[in-house]
């Protein structure tokens, strides 16, 4: 498994619910996605954290490259212009191990 932890920045006042809204809906069956996680910071209102987990970088990829993803990403990538403080930054993960209690 793989999966990335990404931190992102916004404007105060803002929060990501659309975002959430925006990836959710844009979301193709068989993907690779397991799962994904979307957290805020408790001590800092406005940074936010966003899990996605994989079977695979190469599903992960792959998927970012899909052409059925296109009107999709620009939707999303629109609405991150409009609330983001900054440039989000990612940190790429291999998954050792994953279990759900």
């Amino acid at each position: 498994m793989w999966s990335q932890l990404i931190s992102i920045q916004v404007k105060p006042g803002h929060d990501i619910h659309a975002v959430i809204e925006a990836i959710k809906a844009a979301e193709l069956p068989d993907s690779g996605l397991i799962s994904e996680t979307f957290m805020r910071d408790r001590h800092d209102p406005t940074r936010f954290y966003i899990v996605p987990l994989f079977r695979s970088e190469e599903e992960a990829r792959a998927r970012e490259a899909d052409p059925r993803r296109v009107e999709a990403t620009a939707t999303i990538q629109s609405l991150l212009r409009d609330i983001l403080a900054g440039p989000p930054q990612f940190t790429d993960l291999d998954v050792l191990e994953h279990w759900i209690v």
